[in-house]
C-alpha cells in the first residue's frame, strides 16, 4: 500500500534519530511505486477542496498476497498557451523575462522550488510535478507573435527558470529547440540554465548565437558524486556528462556558467570547490551557487527525502538551513532567498569567492546585445495597399 508522511515532521526528525528504519519506511510512499522519482509521497494540492491518503493499518500482508503495485508513469497533457514570455520584478535574479515550454518536470529534484506551483493546475507539489508534465505546443508560435508586437522591446529571455527547458520531453516534443530558432532568427538574446546534457543537441544553434554575442548557458551540477546525484535528480544527466557538455559548448565558443544549485548543508556543501574545480577545466567561465530553498511544499517534500535516504543527517541537515534562514526553515526576503544569512551562509559565500580566484573565475561575462534584434515579420490577413 502507498504511504506518505502526516505526522508532524518535528515528531518525525526525533523518530529517525531512533534508527528505527522500518517505522519510518511506513509513512514513506513504498520504493517501488516512486522508482526513479525525487518526491516520497503524493499529497493533495493546497487548493483541493478534498484530501486524501493511504494509510498503514498496523495488518501486513506477505508480499505475494499484495496487489501489484502500478508505478507513477509519466502523463503529457497537451496545451495552448494563451502567453509565453513571463515577467517579473524581482530585484534579485539577473532578468526580468523568462520562457519555460513545459510545465512540471520529469527531472524528480526533490528540493525544486518549482514543485508548488503544480497546485495551481490542480495537481500535487510531490510526484505529481514530476509525471504530469504540460507540454505547451504553441509555444514558438507564440514566441514569434509576441516579438512581432510592435511595443515589445528586447532584453534577454531566461529558459530554465521554473522548469528544466531539456528535460525528457524535450527529446519528443523539441519546443526548445523551435524556441531557439525564432531567437536566431530574430537575432534576440537569451539565457538558458539545465541540467541536461541534452543542450549540445542544439550546437547548431547556439554556436551561431554565441558568436553574435546573444546567449550564455549555464550547467547546473549539484553533486560530483554520482549516487548522491542520482537520488537527489532521479532523471537528470550524470555529473560526468554535464561536464562534458560543458567541454562542447565552451569549445563551440559558446559562454558557460556553473551553477552549485542547491548547496545543501551537510550533504553536498563540502563539494563546492570540487565541483567549481572540474567545471573551471572544462572551460567554465563563471560559477555561482545557490542555498538550498525550501518554499511552501517544497519544505515537507525535502524532509521525506532525507527521511528515506538520509535519517540521521535530518537534524543536522535542518539546523543548519534554519541556522542560515534566521531559524526558520525558509525566508522569501529578497536579497536573502538564494544565499541565506548568518555565519554558515556567509562562510559559504566566502568559500565561493576563493575557488572564483583559485580557479579563475573572477572576470564578467560581456552584457548581451540587444541592438541586433529584427523582429518577425506580423502575420496579418489584410492586404497592404503597397
Amino acid at each position: 500500500m502507498a504511504l506518505h508522511i502526516t505526522p508532524s515532521f518535528e515528531a518525525l526528525e526525533k523518530l529517525a534519530l531512533t534508527r528505527d528504519a522500518d517505522l519510518v519506511r511506513r509513512r514513506l510512499l513504498d520504493p517501488r511505486l516512486n522508482r526513479g522519482r525525487g518526491a516520497q509521497s503524493n499529497v493533495s494540492g493546497r487548493f483541493e477542496r478534498e484530501t486524501r491518503e493511504a494509510v498503514d493499518d498496523g495488518w501486513e500482508q506477505p508480499e505475494s498476497e499484495l496487489e501489484p503495485l502500478k508505478p507513477f508513469e509519466t502523463v503529457e497533457h497537451i496545451e495552448r498557451a494563451r502567453s509565453i514570455i513571463t515577467r517579473n520584478d524581482s530585484p534579485d535574479i539577473g532578468f526580468d523575462r523568462s520562457i519555460n515550454a513545459y510545465r512540471g518536470c520529469e527531472h524528480g529534484c526533490a528540493y525544486c522550488f518549482a514543485r508548488p506551483t503544480h497546485a495551481y493546475l490542480g495537481h500535487s507539489a510531490g510526484i505529481d510535478f514530476e509525471r504530469d508534465i504540460y507540454v505547451k505546443v504553441n509555444a514558438a508560435e507564440l514566441l514569434r507573435r509576441e516579438l512581432a508586437d510592435r511595443r515589445y522591446r528586447p532584453r534577454p529571455l531566461a529558459m530554465g527558470t521554473n522548469t528544466d527547458p531539456y528535460q525528457p520531453a524535450e527529446r519528443k516534443h523539441r519546443l526548445t529547440r523551435q524556441i531557439l530558432e525564432v531567437l536566431l532568427e530574430t537575432r534576440h538574446p537569451v539565457t538558458i540554465t539545465t541540467k541536461s546534457a541534452l543542450v549540445v543537441r542544439d550546437l547548431d544553434l547556439l554556436q551561431p548565437l554565441a558568436e553574435l554575442g546573444l546567449v550564455r548557458v549555464g550547467l547546473s551540477i549539484t553533486s560530483m558524486d554520482r549516487k548522491l546525484s542520482r537520488r537527489l535528480e532521479p532523471r537528470a544527466a550524470a555529473p560526468e556528462k554535464r561536464l562534458e557538455a560543458l567541454r562542447l559548448l565552451s569549445e563551440a565558443g559558446v559562454p558557460t556558467t556553473v551553477m552549485v544549485a542547491p548547496v545543501i548543508p551537510a550533504l553536498n556543501d563540502m563539494e563546492l570547490e570540487r565541483i567549481i574545480d572540474a567545471a573551471a577545466a572544462q572551460g567554465a567561465r563563471q560559477a555561482h551557487m545557490i542555498l538550498l530553498r525550501l518554499p511552501g511544499e517544497v519544505r515537507d517534500i525535502f524532509r521525506e527525502w532525507l527521511l528515506r535516504y538520509y535519517p540521521d543527517r535530518v537534524r543536522h541537515v535542518m539546523g543548519l538551513v534554519r541556522d542560515a534562514r534566521g531559524g526558520k526553515d525558509y525566508d522569501a526576503s529578497w536579497g536573502k532567498r538564494m544565499t541565506g544569512e548568518g555565519p554558515y551562509a556567509v562562510l559559504l559565500q566566502q568559500r565561493l569567492e576563493k575557488a572564483r580566484e583559485r580557479y579563475g573565475l573572477t572576470g564578467s561575462l560581456p552584457a548581451l546585445r540587444t541592438d541586433l534584434f529584427a523582429p518577425p515579420r506580423a502575420e496579418d490577413r489584410q492586404l497592404s495597399l503597397f
